[in-house]
């Protein structure tokens, strides 16, 4: 089930919302009930793929008692083990085996597999919740508790990936059962945001963008551009919507996610874009894996080959194919450059600052994009062919370059939307602003596609 659908918006959310505070009484019971809904959104597509997320919770909840009675590491290491190689089987082992195949000449068959939905986002949670069982951190939390953490349908899909100290007081708050207009409001208002920016714009753009990827290698360079920057706004307002939505969603039963999404094209160097860019992934890398590797602790060298690990394994994470490796790659080496350049002493104007880290993240999407290395250099080489830059071309495609420049105005300069989390002012302005959206973006839901990192 989609959040942008009419089943969801118009079905599933409002049954939800009016059977949990019904039984806001029986706190167990309402839990049970989330649960419930959870699992039936989580398998809405595909039933057959809800014995996996259900093994999943029982391996580490088990695991987690382990822990409890007994903190050692062959045993974090094994639970570890495991939810590491469910999610290579399912993700990574035909992309395995397409690679032997190649460089072998063998002719291993790849098998059938179905990617189950989510995946790689409870995993990363649950290895998570693990880790920092092992540490003594996570007593006290019962195993509904522990269920709804993992499976809570705001997050459950793309994210964010929370962690227990951000959930559980929540859940353990009398005040989580009782009708907040204020959060009601806010939801609201976040959630059409959010659905507005997926439906009305990303949805609008990846047209743009599917024609420009189809055909990279007729491209001239307006329309070089025009595919580049079209997919660079398309993944913004389609990951930025979804991480509205799902803050939008959980603040209806008075549950604040952390903020994944924060302006990041606003960003004047690398290291601050992944400070704003889906930073709930950046701090699980952060936390779990840059720092037990050593961090910037162990040397100059030492810390630049962590940042290339943590970056190669976070392209990895988003998708089994060498475009995502080397969009990782290309992220961890400018990571690097960044923190060279800074040994230098040498301070770019902020316009420049901007314009250099903007053009990157703008050329490292085409990588990340492309169906494969042939079309992403198609797509590159059209971009820097001055030579076939004119004013003609630039006035053919005068209405699309205007709507991208638009974009870009929004993004750097529009309100975050996540602002609305500390407003408390309710007013008619607002609503008619909400009701807007809200219309707008329902008559367009029937163009329904899923967000783009239902893919990752």
């Amino acid at each position: 089930m989609l959040f942008n659908s009419y089943e969801f918006i118009f079905m599933f959310l409002p049954v939800v919302f009016i059977l949990f505070y019904a039984l806001r009484r029986f706190r167990q019971a309402a839990f049970l009930w989330l649960i419930g809904a959870s699992l039936f959104f989580y398998s809405f597509w595909n039933t057959k793929l809800l014995p996996v997320i259900l093994f999943s919770l029982l391996f580490n909840y088990g695991f987690v008692q382990l822990l409890r009675r007994k903190p050692s590491k062959p045993v974090l290491a094994a639970g570890i083990i495991v939810n590491l190689g469910m999610l290579g089987y399912y993700k990574y082992f035909n992309f395995f085996i397409e690679n032997v195949n190649a460089l072998f000449s063998a002719d291993i068959r790849v098998q059938q597999i179905v990617l189950p939905l989510a995946i790689s986002f409870f995993t990363f949670q649950q290895v998570a919740y693990l880790v920092d069982t092992y540490r003594g951190e996570t007593r006290g939390h019962t195993v509904t508790e522990y269920v709804l953490f993992v499976v809570f349908f705001p997050q459950l899909i793309a994210g964010p990936i929370v962690k227990h100290d951000e959930m559980f007081p929540q859940f353990k708050n009398p005040s989580l059962f009782k009708i907040q207009w204020s959060n009601i409001e806010k939801g609201l208002t976040i959630f059409f945001i959010g659905l507005f920016k997926k439906t009305v714009i990303a949805d609008t753009l990846a047209i743009w963008v599917q024609e420009g990827f189809d055909r990279s290698v007729q491209l001239n360079m307006v329309e070089g551009w025009i595919s580049a920057l079209s997919y660079t706004f398309q993944l913004y307002f389609d990951f930025s919507g979804y991480c509205d939505m799902a803050i939008g969603i959980a603040l209806l039963f008075n549950i604040r996610l952390p903020v994944n999404f924060n302006s990041p094209y606003q960003s004047l160097n690398i290291q601050e874009f992944w400070k704003r860019w889906h930073m709930t992934l950046n701090r699980f890398l952060t936390t779990y894996l840059y720092i037990p590797l050593g961090g910037s602790k162990k040397g100059n060298a030492r810390t630049y080959v962590n940042i290339m690990i943590v970056f190669l394994i976070s392209g990895l994470w988003h998708g089994a194919g060498w475009t995502f490796i080397f969009w990782g790659f290309l992220h961890g080496l400018a990571s690097v450059v960044c923190r060279l350049w800074r040994k230098t002493g040498i301070t770019l104007a902020k316009p420049i600052a901007w314009a250099v880290t903007f053009l990157f993240v703008v050329f490292a999407w085409v990588f990340f994009r492309a169906d494969n290395f042939t079309d992403a250099v198609n797509i590159v080489h059209a971009m820097v062919s001055v030579r076939e830059l004119s004013f003609a071309l630039i006035w053919q495609h005068k209405y699309t370059l205007f709507g991208l420049f638009l974009l870009l105005l929004i993004v750097l300069f529009a309100k975050n939307s996540v602002s609305f989390l500390d407003t408390h002012n309710a007013t008619w302005r607002r609503a008619f602003f909400v009701a807007s959206l809200a219309v707008a973006s329902v008559l367009h839901l029937n163009q329904v596609s899923e967000f783009l990192y239902f893919n990752f």
